[in-house]
């Protein structure tokens, strides 16, 4: 007999592991509400149910799985309902956050707009949206108050002139993101103007595309500013120059923001213009096939290629989707300097683009009619968004910059904004995001009026603007993490212990040469109300501590905690 002390140690149990609802190793059938509601019904065909019944019935008839799911595909989210206060988000049942209209999303593939769609949009808004008007840092524009009764009609004049809503929202291949001056910057790399309009014309409303596990963000730019914020979409493509092959793409997968940040991931792959879609469908497919389910949290391809590697990444790309090897790659070189495109630039054709800052991107339907008018004025037929927010006019003669820019300013939009307006970016905020838990929009406003008076002293000593990005909730959609001062809504104590809205804090964060998530400070919380008063202190301790040369960012990290409250 054995000694007890001696006894053979059982075999340890082995963990089960739970399947993430991967298509590609057979876990098909539904593990959340949402992928029911897609295995059910393509959300794509719920545009015939809006034109035929919901449109006729209203708000009342409309379906719930259609209302809270489906509707994205084509561009539509409920609105907030008024008087709902940031500390009941979360806590209360959808339908009672849900108002009777809509947010309605167009899509601006590459930010390109002719003077014409840019009037539509803004008809439209002045028509139909209580002239309402939000540029997004994903290069849409967003109209509220919108009825579904109206949708038949707004989807006729918005198609008339070549735009589309089409899967703007939802678990699908959303706005592609271009540079706002591809095709007449001196210094592009390579237009990818050609590979962005393949994709949309091929892929959107694709069905066998349009069920993916979560939104897939896209960014493809020739650009060496990176003006398309490539670090933190599912896929860029970024402009390089091969050594043997010349102008193309550098390609990196598995960036994004919101609670779980990560920065893209080079493959160290190389891709000629004429194959950019091709390549780009292949990681589309990879997602849908390969990405997680089961948890809406890590839907994202981030998670992913976390766990795979870029290694294996590219492997299962070229063997199981493009069946063949991709071309090895050189890395681009690391931008420096703005990368907004503000102010007033040359063309290769020897015109101007004039670059204009929007207030957080909040502008109006009867703005942008009268910006395609200022701009047909001058001879102009091509206006672009950003992913700042912000408007660029194109193809201006030399002569007529200067009336072009006068009357940009007389709308609210400068070409030569203060360090301050130049920096600041919002997302929609409590007044219609069901998400939000605070005000955005307007805060940043005051925010920017309040600064250009507090810090007007030193205006001239702030060579680049410290970038101040404000969000509503955790989601991140105004890219916090990567903002010199990133502010994160939430309910926070005042000076009486009150619940009142503020933002936790983020510092340091950057993209390009300072890529990298912002710095948390320890506890500290700034109530809206202080906002002013925080960075104004902020920003004058940096200027008295910085070093030649320094950037905000690189102060950040060598800061003392004490130096950053």
């Amino acid at each position: 007999m054995v000694p007890p002390t001696e006894a053979p140690a059982s075999p340890a149990r082995k963990r089960k592991t739970r399947g993430e609802g991967q298509w590609a190793l057979g876990y098909r059938e539904p593990l959340n509400a949402n992928e029911r509601s897609k295995k059910d019904d393509n959300p794509l065909n719920v545009r015939q149910r809006i034109e035929t019944i919901y449109a006729h019935g209203g708000f009342d008839s409309i379906d719930p799985a259609d209302l809270r799911g489906r509707f994205r595909w084509w561009g539509l989210y409920t609105q907030r309902a008024p008087g709902i206060p940031g500390a009941r988000t979360g806590t209360i049942e959808p339908e009672e956050l849900d108002d009777r209209y809509f947010m309605l999303r167009v899509r601006i593939d590459g930010g390109a707009l002719t003077t014409e769609q840019l009037r539509t949009i803004g008809e439209v808004s002045q028509t139909y949206a209580r002239d309402t008007a939000d540029i997004t840092d994903r290069q849409n524009i967003q109209l509220h108050w919108v009825r579904v009764e109206d949708m038949p009609t707004i989807w006729q004049k918005l198609e008339g002139v070549g735009l589309s809503t089409t899967e703007a929202c939802g678990d699908c291949p959303r706005v592609v993101l271009g540079s706002p001056v591809a095709g007449i910057a001196a210094d592009e790399i390579i237009d990818a103007t050609p590979a962005i309009e393949e994709i949309a014309e091929r892929f959107i409303g694709d069905k066998s595309l349009s069920n993916l596990p979560r939104k897939f963000k896209s960014a493809i730019s020739g650009s060496p500013r990176w003006d398309t914020v490539p670090e933190i979409n599912d896929i860029s493509l970024v402009g390089v120059v091969h050594p043997e092959h010349g102008p193309g793409f550098d390609l990196w997968v598995g960036g994004g923001l919101s609670t779980n940040p990560k920065l893209a991931v080079r493959l160290g792959a190389w891709v000629p213009l004429g194959e950019v879609a091709e390549v780009w469908q292949a990681v589309v497919q990879i997602f849908r096939d390969y990405g997680y389910r089961r948890l809406r949290h890590r839907a994202r391809l981030k998670f992913l290629l976390a766990d795979w590697g870029a290694e294996k990444f590219r492997q299962v790309l070229e063997d199981e989707y493009l069946g063949r090897k991709l071309v090895d790659g050189p890395a681009p070189e690391t931008p420096t300097g703005h990368r907004d495109h503000v102010g007033v630039h040359p063309q290769a054709d020897g015109k101007f683009y004039v670059g204009a800052k929007s207030a957080a991107g909040r502008v109006s339907g009867s703005t942008l009619v009268e910006v395609a008018k200022a701009a047909e004025q001058v001879g102009s037929r091509r206006v672009r968004t950003t992913v700042e927010q912000n408007l660029l006019v194109l193809d201006v003669p030399k002569s007529e910059v200067d009336s072009l820019v006068a009357d940009l300013d007389g709308l609210g939009l400068p070409a030569a904004p203060s360090p301050w307006r130049r920096s600041v970016l919002a997302c929609t905020g409590i007044e219609f995001c069901k998400l939000a838990i605070v005000e955005t929009k307007e805060r940043a406003i005051a925010l920017v009026d309040e600064l250009e008076q507090r810090l007007a002293d030193i205006q001239g000593d702030v060579t680049d603007p410290v970038t101040i990005n404000l969000n509503g909730c955790p989601n991140a959609c105004a890219r916090t993490q990567v903002a010199d001062i990133g502010l994160k809504g939430q309910m926070v104590p005042d000076g009486d212990g009150n619940q009142v809205e503020g933002f936790q804090v983020h510092l340091g964060g950057g993209l390009g040469e300072d890529a990298g998530f912002g710095r948390k400070i320890r506890g500290h919380k700034v109530t809206s109300a202080e906002l002013g008063d925080y960075v104004e202190r902020l920003v004058r301790r940096y200027l008295a501590q910085r070093s030649t040369g320094e950037r905000f960012a690189q102060w950040v990290a060598r800061a003392a905690e004490d130096d950053l409250k």
